[in-house]
């Protein structure tokens, strides 16, 4: 596999952070309105406010911004996960997975335009999960998860049941936000997608609170 593209450098003080994330929104308002076409460098920096020259100091070509975008869906996504089991009170695995999909649905629906986008024209420069380090921690989080539940976890090998459901939900929840179905509401999808991974997973599923 080609290596994707990448940026120049990481920014590490608060002002060259935010300025990446400057220019990171700007680029999604621009693929958003005007598909990859119609973006570009300098387009970008108008938006952000910004010189070009700024915007080449930490990504070399819109690929990389692209890129960029998708490591940054990704650590949101870890963001929303890590907040979800942090602040909960404790609870069974099913509740766990209902307010895991309940946040994610959420932060997608967010910027559904440029979820659209970036997994429909784009999935190619998403990095593959094991070179992305949110989509690691991700993993990792749910697995403690599953381990932490483990007297309610059907499945025996763990590593398999972490992956099966990530690749459900992950795929699940963008079907729901890029071509969502009218005829249902978000809430019963998100108690079908909530149940989905309940059946694979729990033995013997304990009704909703």
């Amino acid at each position: 596999m080609e290596a994707l593209p990448q940026p120049r450098r990481v920014p590490r003080q608060a002002r060259s952070r935010a300025l990446v994330e400057a220019i990171l929104e700007a680029t999604a308002r621009v693929l958003t309105e005007r598909g990859y076409a119609g973006t570009n460098t300098n387009v970008v920096a108008e938006r952000a406010g910004v010189s070009v020259g700024s915007v080449y100091q930490y990504f070399p070509n819109k690929d990389s911004l692209i890129t960029a975008l998708h490591e940054r869906h990704a650590a949101e996504m870890q963001a929303a996960i890590e907040t979800v089991l942090v602040t909960a009170q404790p609870r069974s695995l099913y509740e766990h997975l209902r307010a895991i999909v309940h946040a994610l649905l959420a932060a997608h629906q967010v910027s559904p335009e440029l979820h659209r986008v970036l997994e429909k024209e784009f999935p190619f420069f998403d990095a593959p999960r094991d070179q992305s380090p949110a989509d690691q921690s991700i993993f990792l989080r749910i697995r403690k998860l599953l381990e932490d539940h483990r007297n309610e976890v059907a499945p025996t090998n763990l590593d398999l049941a972490t992956w099966v459901v990530l690749q459900t939900m992950e795929a699940l929840i963008h079907a729901a936000v890029i071509t969502p179905l009218p005829q249902h509401s978000m809430e019963d999808v998100e108690q079908a997608i909530v149940d989905t991974l309940a059946g694979y997973l729990v033995s013997r599923q304990p009704s909703p609170c």
